[in-house]
């Protein structure tokens, strides 16, 4: 074949193709019925979460208390309003160790926030506030944890630490083990709180999970008090270390 004859040819079979490749464009655009193009949905969607983890009530043999503790947040993934709330409310109608918290908290990692705000002890004692920072989050080996320190405007100092462990014994009967601690920079007698490690609550539930929402629970705990609180407690007439057997629910919504 000449060379005359070759371009003519040439040229036309890239006509062709240019022309089938931009049929082949056209039919690659247009939606295949049924798989038409899904519209993004927003990432950082408004949640609210509420748990009761102690709602329960303890006894020693000569006397009851109920205690509970319980938290909850609005926000998205990255950034939460929390408020957390505990105290224990004597048989004799006084109310001891509450304790509430307002937190702004923010994700720095896959398993753990931090937190900062305010922390505002209301009970029958007289009131104080403290600016808070800590941490909060599920710590190597699935442990709970938070870790909580504050600042009170008298310029005391103290600290929190809270941990558990959920051992799942079925899917649906679970042991928890659990702990909490708090130090103090400075004596506050009229709250009947010394100077360095102030006490401990730690205790052993076993519930039973009739849905993820609500599992009731029995156990035991001991409630201690050391140092200076606990010279505070004898004075007042109080008990410095008492386990008590515990019975109550765990909701969350």
């Amino acid at each position: 074949m000449s060379t005359y004859r070759i371009i003519p040819f040439a040229a036309a079979l890239i006509a062709f193709a240019t022309a089938a490749a931009a049929q082949t464009s056209a039919a690659k655009d247009e939606p295949t019925p049924g798989m038409e193009p899904v519209q993004p949905v927003m990432d950082r969607p408004i949640l609210a979460h509420v748990i009761f983890s102690q709602l329960e009530g303890r006894w020693n043999g000569t006397n009851s208390e109920f205690r509970w503790e319980g938290q909850g947040w609005v926000g998205t993934d990255y950034d939460k309003l929390w408020i957390k709330s505990e105290g224990t409310l004597q048989g004799n109608g006084t109310l001891d160790d509450g304790q509430h918290q307002f937190l702004y908290d923010r994700a720095i990692t896959t398993y753990f926030d931090l937190q900062g705000g305010l922390r505002s002890d209301i009970d029958s004692r007289p009131t104080r506030n403290w600016a808070a920072f800590g941490i909060q989050g599920l710590a190597p080996y699935f442990f709970d944890l938070e870790l909580t320190g504050y600042v009170s405007g008298q310029g005391h100092l103290a600290a929190k630490l809270e941990a558990s462990y959920d051992l799942l014994i079925t899917q649906r009967l679970i042991l928890q083990p659990q702990i909490e601690l708090n130090l103090y920079s400075k004596a506050d007698p009229v709250r009947l709180v010394g100077v360095g490690f102030s006490d401990i609550d730690t205790g052993l539930r076993l519930r039973y999970e009739f849905t993820r929402n609500f599992a009731p629970y029995l156990g035991v705990v001991y409630e201690g008090k050391f140092g200076q609180t606990a010279s505070y407690a004898r004075r007042a007439g109080e008990s410095t270390g008492d386990f008590r057997f515990v019975f109550g629910v765990r909701a969350w919504f």
